[in-house]
This record gives C-alpha cells, structure tokens and sequence, in this order.
C-alpha cells in the first residue's frame, strides 16, 4: 500500500554524500550544536530554493502537460525564457538518477492514472527537448500525484528521510 511507497521515498531519501544541507549539518555539529541544531541548521539550507523545493515545481507544471503538445510548449517556453526546468538532470547522475527510477516505478503502478498519463507527457518531452534524465524531486512529485498525497507529500517526504542521513553527518 502506500505505507510501503512512502517507507521506500524515505528511504532513498536519507543521505545523498555531503550536499549542501549535510554539510551545513556538518558545519553546526563541528561548531558544538546539538544534533537538535544541526538539523535545524541543515533544514534552514534545505529551504532555499536551489535544493528542497524543485518537487514543488514540478507539481505546478503538471497541470499544464495535459497533451503531448502542452507538455512541449511548457517546456519549450521555459527554454525560451532562460529558465530551468525542475525535476530534470543530475551533476551526480548524467545518465539518469537511481533515485528516481525507483520511485517512477512506485508512481506507475498507482492508481491516478490520469496523473500518470500527465507525468509520462512531461518525461517524454523533457528527454526529448533537454535530452536530461528524471531526478528524485521528479520522482517524488511523480508518487505524489499517482497516489493523491498532499502536494507537500514531497518536500516533507524528502526532509524527513534526509533527516535520518543530516543526524548520521553530525
């Protein structure tokens, strides 16, 4: 059920090396925080929006990707403006996020399938117009959706599983 997809996020979730909010973790546990700081600290990193919010972004362009040609114009458009699109490419993962994939696997089998209809529209045209694999924030927003979790199911599923590997680095 969907204790079992949200136990499987929350664990690929809970440590990815020394990204920015494990090291700020680091930082505050190497300066005499408690581990109660060190996560406050590393929380207060997650929240900018270059690391913890890019799920949330990706559940505000789904709506848009109803046809194939909406999904490509929202891309398109994006391109067009400079922007970046969330939930695609990984400095870490250039051949795709493992992360991910699992949880795109979790996102097929559940049961709003006309979400996943949505979500299939954006990949495709993602990989075909950025030639850029899914990332986890992709993947999370991808089981939020396919089994009608809050849209801050994947903010708050990251964060807590991350929580477990911010506790480990301090």
């Amino acid at each position: 059920g969907v204790a079992d997809i949200i136990r499987t996020a929350l664990v690929l979730c809970a440590d990815h090396e020394l990204n920015i909010s494990a090291f700020t973790a680091r930082c505050a546990a190497s300066a005499g925080a408690s581990p109660y700081h060190a996560v406050s600290a590393a929380l207060a990193a997650f929240r900018g929006y270059k690391h913890g919010g890019a799920a949330q972004r990706v559940l505000a362009m789904l709506p848009d990707a109803n046809t194939t040609d909406e999904a490509r114009a929202l891309i398109a458009d994006r391109l067009k403006r400079g922007e970046s699109l969330p939930g695609f490419g990984h400095r870490l993962y250039p051949d795709g996020d493992p992360r991910a994939l699992a949880l795109l696997r979790l996102a097929e089998k559940g049961h709003n399938k006309r979400e996943w209809q949505r979500i299939q529209r954006l990949l495709s045209a993602a990989r075909q117009l950025l030639h850029e694999q899914p990332n986890v924030d992709f993947g999370l927003a991808a089981i939020a959706r396919t089994y009608d979790l809050p849209d801050s199911a994947p903010t708050l599923l990251f964060a807590a599983g991350r929580t477990v590997g911010w506790i480990a680095h301090a």
